[in-house]
């Protein structure tokens, strides 16, 4: 099972950022696309590391190895946004949500508001069906 992303160094991240962005890369495109010049070798051993991991994987074309993602990118966010808020707010979405919305540096559109609005919208009626339909299985589960 893949380590979640928060637990990758800062120049393992650096790789999954190009695997995703390429969506294959030989260990030599990723070196090209890798700021610091580091040598072929470390860059074999870092999609070593990250394959042990879980987080990549590799197929042979010919004497090369291709390497890929193992997991989707949005699994990768929803990971990584998890250990945000369960680090910096307690676990608590809402105050991660007041912090992005309440921030000096943060000035959203009122497009984008009204985005994140809708968004609290699907939510909420998510929610009320899924209340819904339980509530309808435990009265099913009674007669």
């Amino acid at each position: 099972m893949p380590q979640r992303a928060h637990e990758l160094s800062r120049r393992e991240r650096q790789i999954m950022d190009i695997l995703y962005r390429r969506g294959r890369a030989t260990a030599g495109e990723v070196m090209g696309d890798l700021h610091g010049n580091p040598s072929y070798s470390t860059v074999r051993t870092q999609l070593r590391v990250l394959e042990e991991k879980g987080h990549v994987r590799h197929e042979e074309d010919g004497l090369r190895y291709v390497y890929a993602p193992a997991t989707p990118r949005r699994a990768a966010r929803k990971s990584a946004l998890r250990h945000l808020v369960d680090t910096f707010f307690d676990g608590s979405a809402e105050g991660a949500v007041a912090a992005l919305l309440g921030g000096e540096g943060t000035k959203l559109s009122d497009e984008q508001l009204d985005r994140i609005a809708d968004l609290v919208k699907e939510s909420k009626a998510g929610k009320a069906g899924q209340a819904g339909r339980a509530g309808k299985a435990g009265k099913a589960g009674q007669e």
